[in-house]
């Protein structure tokens, strides 16, 4: 029976076009975007080290996995996408604003908040009802994190952080870019 039930699983992921590694990526997501570590949602800061583990949920933003973000991004009002991966120059979605360090800082009132609000104003034309996705490299990289709660603490309602990031959307077969500094990936 257990035989059974295997082949009518491979089966049933067959008919439907998918293929087992399709299924475990639903299941794991992406890069590992849906693995629960047990990490707690906090509203606050994350401090260094940024390359750590990620909790599920953000407090005043919504999660979204790379399927979900693909079909955002090709509907009728899709977000602006914003890489705060700090560094050199690196592969990225394609499309995405790079605002290297974004999600560095101590709090809500530093000089980093100060200098994010106007940059956040000037790309969604100063309308904090337009979808803003942030994202890094991977579910264990809290520097999106950080940014998307920046992004609320500014007055953002549709703030998206995109747990699973660079290494998700690679990981999909999605469209990528090469970053440069202050321009967006091309």
């Amino acid at each position: 029976m257990v035989a059974m039930r295997a082949g009518a699983f491979l089966c049933a992921i067959l008919m439907t076009g998918g293929t087992f590694a399709q299924h475990q990526a639903s299941v794991a997501g992406y890069a590992g975007e849906n693995l629960d570590w047990g990490v707690p949602a906090t509203d606050s800061l994350r401090q260094e080290p940024y390359h750590a583990p990620t909790p599920l949920t953000i407090p005043g933003a919504s999660v979204v996995k790379t399927r979900e973000l693909a079909a955002m991004l090709a509907g009728p009002n899709p977000p602006i996408l914003i890489d705060v991966l700090s560094g050199e120059g690196h592969v990225s979605l394609a499309g995405a604003v790079w605002i290297a360090g974004a999600g560095r800082g101590e709090n809500f009132a530093d000089a980093l908040q100060a200098q994010l609000a106007p940059l956040l104003a000037q790309l969604s034309g100063g309308d904090k009802s337009k979808p803003l996705a942030f994202f890094c490299a991977s579910a264990e990289c809290w520097l999106s994190y950080n940014t998307a709660l920046r992004a609320v603490a500014a007055g953002y309602s549709r703030v998206y952080w995109y747990r699973g990031g660079i290494e998700a959307w690679t990981e999909a077969g999605l469209p990528t870019a090469k970053t440069i500094a202050g321009r967006k990936p091309s």
